[in-house]
């Protein structure tokens, strides 16, 4: 191991390093607020229904569904509903860091509030439990932070917005569904999957509501994992993995 190597792990470094790596993070994804608050204002929401919005949903993809649909002219439960699905994801999350954070109290419910994409990622880049727990609060407080100052700002804005799509802010949705994707696609079949997906959510746009479409693509994916993972099963149980019927040892009474 080298020195510097020895350096970066060591909590006296690593610790401030990943704090400081957490309100980068987290000023560089607030900025994106500016793109919501204008977007949820010019789609119909008032200003302090965007800010509450933003403080107490606090998920960029689910905040950009909901008001994505609501503008698109779709129904409350449309919106919900591709709001919550998307959301899904963080609860995945909270599973991942259940061993490292705090799980009852006060702390424990700011900590599930900011689980999200950026707070999990810092966290995961710590070496220790020590770090991932300061990477994880620098980045959850930090995104929290400037997501709902720069949500404020875009809202303001967005009040005098009378065409988003002059600005681009009716891309923003699209986009930040995107930027939550593309990392994801790590191997050809996620880039199939993905494809399928966008297929269905094209095609069925013009037949169903607003909203809708997103979670006929989302059914794209949940039927996949279904048939891998019956596929998957019989697999196992041939090579005698888990899943496979266990030989009974033989008893006294087999013998007789």
């Amino acid at each position: 191991m080298t020195a510097s190597t020895s350096a970066a792990l060591d909590p006296a470094h690593e610790i401030p390093a990943i704090r400081r790596r957490g309100w980068s993070v987290g000023l560089a994804t607030g900025l994106y607020g500016i793109s919501f608050g204008a977007l949820a204002t010019a789609s119909g929401l008032s200003l302090w229904q965007a800010v509450v919005l933003s403080a107490a949903l606090f998920s960029g993809g689910s905040q950009f569904a909901l008001v994505g649909v609501i503008g698109g002219g779709g129904g409350a439960v449309g919106a919900v509903l591709a709001s919550v699905l998307l959301g899904i994801r963080n609860t995945l999350y909270g599973v991942v860091l259940a061993r490292t954070l705090p799980r009852g109290g006060l702390r424990g419910l700011l900590r599930a509030h900011l689980t999200i994409d950026e707070s999990t990622a810092t966290a995961l880049s710590g070496t220790t439990d020590e770090a991932r727990r300061a990477g994880f609060w620098a980045a959850g407080v930090g995104v929290w932070i400037f997501w709902n100052l720069f949500t404020l700002i875009g809202a303001l804005a967005g009040q005098h917005i009378a065409d988003p799509g002059a600005w681009g802010l009716d891309g923003a949705a699209a986009a930040a569904f995107l930027a939550l994707l593309w990392p994801r696609l790590a191997s050809r079949d996620l880039v199939a999957l993905a494809v399928a997906a966008g297929f269905v959510a094209t095609i069925t746009t013009p037949m169903l509501p607003a909203g809708l479409p997103v979670l006929a693509a989302a059914a794209v994916a949940v039927v996949v994992g279904l048939v891998g993972a019956s596929r998957a099963h019989p697999a196992r149980a041939a090579e005698g993995g888990p899943g496979a019927p266990q030989e009974r040892p033989a008893t006294a009474e087999d013998e007789r």
